[in-house]
């Protein structure tokens, strides 16, 4: 008998694009103005000034692979590239519109904060119905009722209705429950981002902890290269709705680095795979040496300016950036001070922010750069992969800095003192 648990065939998935929005549903007072438009018509001599209009967006084409029991897989890719697609699909949130897919066992989801949860319900009666839809009896969940509980760590509100609970709350219930009724396929997108890093951490270990030892299959989403690097064996690279790669992590994850270090090439205002309101948006990096010459390559221990020009200046403004390492693994963050109303009664500053690091103390290697302009708490505009840069060999205190020497990622100010 196969082992495999997930069969994927030529999967398509078409999205009608309509230039009218269209309501998600129909009250009363709809149908009674769309009825007098009706009554209207006939006096507008046939013509109307709404043109409605649809275009054509697959956001899956002709996807196929399959996927072993027991089997922890990674599913990659820049923004828009079908990622959350395929996983409603999987979990039979929605159809496809061509191919098709077999599952063997029971799924639970956890895509997005409150799937699956109804928001008047408490957290135990949640639980419960949750179970339910998975097909298990009462006796069942009340086994494993306990263990999900102590796992979620909400006791003091498991009686309070979930519309209450925090998006934090929300994400440690569901996943609790996801984890603990033994479905046989468990599928998680990037919501494990909302919890903290303890329970991230926590999380993790329990799903390696039902892979490993209860040999249930682990579908896993996320932007956190580092994260699927070492939970994942094997990784799905999705690009414009289409498997760019299926292979091992490694290999997987620097095909994945490759694609964004070409889409960084291109001018960060033509890039579509960008999150935020879109007030403002990030235009052009710069990044310049001690030598104040532009160049893409720096070097251990030496200055470093980085410049994020942006298309206008807002008041509450601020720019912010991580450095990832090549593995996708984060090393260092920035953050800028916020661009106030003073400021932005001087009409020769430029729409730009300046971050400068006299002494920059990271390892030689390649290095990737996620940038993000925030503004009173939202999301403006927001780049993976933004520009990537090179550090070569320097010197510290005139010692030699190598990337074979096994520093680590960065190297820490210190001085030493000899007791007396």
């Amino acid at each position: 008998m196969s082992d495999t648990i997930i069969r994927v065939e030529n999967l398509s998935k078409k999205y009608i694009i309509g230039h009218k929005q269209q309501e998600s549903y129909t009250a009363l007072r709809d149908v009674i103005a769309n009825g007098a438009k009706g009554l209207l018509k006939p006096f507008q001599n046939g013509k109307s000034n709404i043109q409605n209009s649809s275009d054509e967006f697959w956001a899956l084409k002709d996807v196929s692979f399959e996927i072993k029991q027991g089997d922890r897989v990674g599913i990659i890719g820049r923004n828009g590239a079908g990622k959350s697609t395929l996983l409603k699909i999987l979990s039979r949130i929605t159809e496809p519109t061509k191919g098709s897919i077999k599952i063997k066992g029971r799924v639970a989801s956890l895509l997005e904060v409150g799937t699956g949860f109804h928001g008047e319900l408490t957290g135990r009666e949640n639980i419960f119905l949750n179970g339910a839809i998975l097909g298990m009896g009462k006796v069942e969940i009340q086994r494993k009722f306990d263990e999900i509980v102590a796992f979620a760590e909400v006791e003091k509100f498991l009686d309070t209705p979930v519309k209450r609970y925090s998006s934090g709350m929300y994400v440690k219930l569901a996943f609790a429950v996801a984890a603990h009724l033994e479905p046989e396929i468990l599928i998680i997108d990037e919501v494990l981002a909302v919890g903290d890093v303890q329970f991230q951490k926590k999380c993790l270990g329990k799903m390696e902890d039902v892979s490993k030892n209860e040999g249930r299959t682990v579908l896993f989403v996320s932007h956190n290269l580092g994260v699927v690097h070492a939970f994942c064996s094997r990784c799905i690279l999705l690009g414009q709705g289409t498997v760019l790669a299926d292979d091992t992590t490694d290999k997987a994850v620097g095909t994945y680095l490759r694609t964004l270090e070409k889409a960084s090439s291109q001018s960060l205002l033509e890039r579509t795979d960008r999150n935020g309101n879109g007030l403002a948006k990030l235009a052009h990096i710069e990044i310049y040496t001690g030598g104040s010459y532009s160049s893409v390559t720096l070097t251990t221990g030496y200055s470093a300016i980085f410049i994020f020009h942006v298309t206008k200046m807002i008041a509450g403004l601020s720019c912010c950036f991580t450095i990832y390492d090549q593995y996708g693994q984060p090393v260092t963050y920035f953050d800028s001070a916020i661009y106030s109303k003073e400021d932005m009664t001087n009409l020769e500053k430029e729409a730009k922010f300046i971050c400068e690091i006299e002494e920059f103390l990271l390892i030689p290697g390649r290095y990737i750069i996620n940038a993000t302009l925030m503004c009173n708490g939202e999301f403006v505009d927001d780049v993976k992969g933004a520009t990537f840069f090179n550090i070569e060999e320097g010197r510290i205190r005139s010692r030699a800095v190598s990337k074979e020497a096994g520093f680590g990622n960065v190297l820490l100010p210190h001085r030493w003192k000899t007791p007396i």
